[in-house]
């Protein structure tokens, strides 16, 4: 490479996953640091066997440990790769960072398309196949100060790749759903937070995929509570044509809204209710 570039991972009880992450980034940089959550399934002994710079840290949330890793451990070199654990890129994806590293032009960050697995299954169309920024300059790129839906932003230029970043979700619908419920307790922390210098990508039409997104997860937001979780699922499962994935699609999108997103909205209500009656007796009892 013309140019430094480590490839930053984190890891925690990703044995059954991590080989073939680890693999295909070789092929972008043989300079791979992970930072392990305290894994105790073998991960560290298999990213020691793959020649891995392995560091430990206890995780708070995603950010915080984006943030630590992109100032701490990326910042020597002059590219930062960042991905998660289950997370494979592909041959056209390693040949077009590649490229971007030989010649980035005016660039200071590159975005790649994920494309989501469930259930072993690929979701060419029940998944989110959203954009995700995951190379970029040092000192040019962070991750937003936000406790959920966070995404990498750069201050220079930001270009799209081809090629696709395959998220694997290797692990069991149990363990899915064992993650999307703690999510959904940083969703909920997310939305009551105050608004200041956490949402960084900013939220409007653009050219940036992500910037729409954002503007359409503001809109959905202020639709009523439980029945925008319905009118999701039909979008996802109907109008994006969910149902061609098959019962992988089926149970993703059921999953995704009418379980995670109603779940959200349940413990947006009850946290509002909770925070309303403790005011009402903390006004009572004065």
């Amino acid at each position: 490479m013309p140019e430094s570039v480590a490839v930053i991972v984190l890891t925690f009880n990703s044995a059954g996953v991590i080989e073939r992450t680890v693999r295909a980034a070789q092929h972008v940089s043989p300079l791979i640091i992970c930072v392990d959550s305290g894994s105790t399934d073998g991960t560290i002994d298999i990213l020691r066997g793959l020649g891995c710079e392995v560091h430990g840290r206890a995780f708070r949330h995603y950010a915080d440990q984006r943030n630590w890793a992109i100032q701490t451990l990326g910042n020597t070199y002059t590219w930062q790769l960042h991905l998660d654990a289950d997370e494979v890129l592909d041959e056209r994806a390693i040949a077009e960072l590649r490229r971007a590293l030989h010649d980035p032009g005016v660039h200071a960050g590159f975005m790649l398309k994920r494309l989501t697995y469930f259930m072993g299954k690929p979701l060419r169309f029940a998944g989110e196949n959203s954009w995700h920024l995951r190379l970029f300059r040092s000192g040019q790129g962070s991750c937003e100060d936000r406790l959920y839906d966070q995404h990498f932003v750069c201050s220079g230029p930001v270009a799209r790749l081809h090629g696709l970043l395959h998220d694997v979700n290797a692990g069991s619908i149990g363990e899915w759903t064992a993650r999307h419920n703690r999510w959904s307790e940083l969703e909920v922390q997310e939305l009551l937070r105050p608004h200041t210098s956490a949402a960084v990508l900013p939220a409007q039409l653009s050219t940036d995929p992500r910037q729409r997104r954002r503007l359409y997860k503001g809109v959905y937001y202020r639709l009523p509570a439980g029945w925008r979780a319905l009118g999701y699922f039909l979008f996802r499962y109907i109008v994006q044509l969910g149902f061609l994935d098959g019962r992988a699609g089926f149970y993703y999108d059921f999953l995704q809204a009418l379980w995670f997103r109603m779940l959200v909205d349940a413990k947006l209500a009850e946290t509002r209710a909770t925070r309303t009656n403790d005011a009402t007796s903390s006004f009572c009892n004065e």
